[in-house]
């Protein structure tokens, strides 16, 4: 029989939330976010240095004798709450969850501690809507060289090497430097896309790329729940509080009714959110049931994050509107990490699979 999962925060994840958020507060401050989303660069260096190099959290999921912190999937989705919370342009996600854990499924100790120190930000050149265990597109290993093109590739802009399976069943890592990088427009403007074009690019053999992609796309799904519980709760927190301070007719606006039953099924509906974030987080870091905890937490998250930022839009009023609100930032990330390693309706179907519910 299985263990109870413990979904509670201990003393050591809460002081690493706190320093999380201080320093977030010091380097992705709103109108900083904005005016990053409207320049050439969607990467924020300075708080990715600060995460990855100040306090180490690139190698969180990395061995200690590998140069990293030989911390849990646990700690890792603290602080992918707060960078949620934050709607923060780090390539946490995709390099120091995604790409770390295809290494590690590799074995490839030397390019898991750079990672793992922060001199170099990788990406698993695979599709961001792809999910675990579904079918992604490969390149042509020919001649001892790649050639081919990848769509849809979440933070390739930033990285430094790319994690690229081929039609030859094998992982690749492949310079930036050597292949083509184009952008693509993505609605969410926090987390950058692009086409990844390669004419003949050299490519080093790590491993089987199956079993590394898979369990790659496994925690990065498990882990973007944690993303979308902070980015849920700060939508909550941010209405919540406006609308306590916005009068209408001479009283505040939280005070009628109907919007304190709207905030009332919100705040469930996040409570939830946090139970099975928790849930996939601590799976992962056991390995008890992950794949049931991954799939049951994505199935959930997805609505109610999209669910909470339009909320946020909708009872901030005009000003939710408006491009200088965050409010926007929200959404657009909510709406795009729907999609992200397999949209809630793909994870139900996978669900019903796992738990034997055959389909009416």
């Amino acid at each position: 029989m299985s263990a109870q999962p413990d979904l509670l925060y201990s003393e050591e994840e809460e002081a690493l939330r706190a320093a999380v958020r201080d320093l977030l507060a010091d380097h992705c401050d709103v109108p900083g976010v904005i005016a990053r989303t409207e320049s050439d660069a969607s990467h924020d260096r300075e708080a990715w240095k600060a995460l990855a190099d100040g306090m180490g959290l690139a190698g969180l999921l990395v061995p200690e004798a590998l140069g990293g912190q030989g911390a849990t999937h646990r700690e890792a989705a603290v602080v992918l709450e707060e960078l949620g919370r934050a709607v923060a342009p780090v390539p946490y996600l995709t390099s120091a969850v995604v790409a770390t854990e295809a290494l590690l499924a590799c074995g490839a100790d030397d390019l898991l501690a750079e990672l793992a120190s922060g001199r170099k930000v990788g990406a698993l050149a695979v599709a961001l809507n792809v999910a675990p265990g579904g079918a992604y597109k490969v390149v042509r290993h020919e001649g001892g060289a790649l050639h081919g093109e990848l769509t849809g590739i979440a933070d390739a802009a930033a990285a430094d090497v790319l994690l690229v399976p081929a039609d030859d069943g094998g992982l690749y890592a492949v310079d930036t430097t050597a292949a083509t990088v184009t952008p693509q427009v993505p609605l969410d403007l926090t987390r950058p896309l692009a086409v990844i074009t390669l004419d003949g690019a050299p490519g080093r053999l790590l491993g089987d790329a199956e079993p590394a992609v898979r369990r790659a796309l496994r925690a990065g799904a498990g882990l973007l729940a944690s993303e979308q519980l902070g980015l849920a709760e700060w939508a909550l927190t941010e209405t919540v509080r406006y609308l306590k301070e916005r009068k209408q007719f001479n009283r505040p606006v939280g005070g009628f009714q109907a919007l304190k039953h709207r905030l009332a099924q919100l705040w469930l509906e996040v409570v939830n959110l946090r139970a099975a974030a928790r849930n996939a987080a601590d799976a992962l870091s056991t390995g008890d049931d992950a794949d049931l905890a991954v799939t049951v937490a994505q199935a959930f998250a997805a609505p109610v994050a999209v669910h909470a930022a339009e909320e946020a839009v909708q009872l901030h009023g005009g000003i939710g509107m408006t491009w200088e609100h965050p409010a926007h930032l929200y959404l657009k990330r909510a709406k795009a990490d729907s999609i992200a390693y397999g949209t809630a309706g793909a994870h139900r179907e996978t669900l019903a699979a796992l738990v034997d519910l055959q389909a009416p």
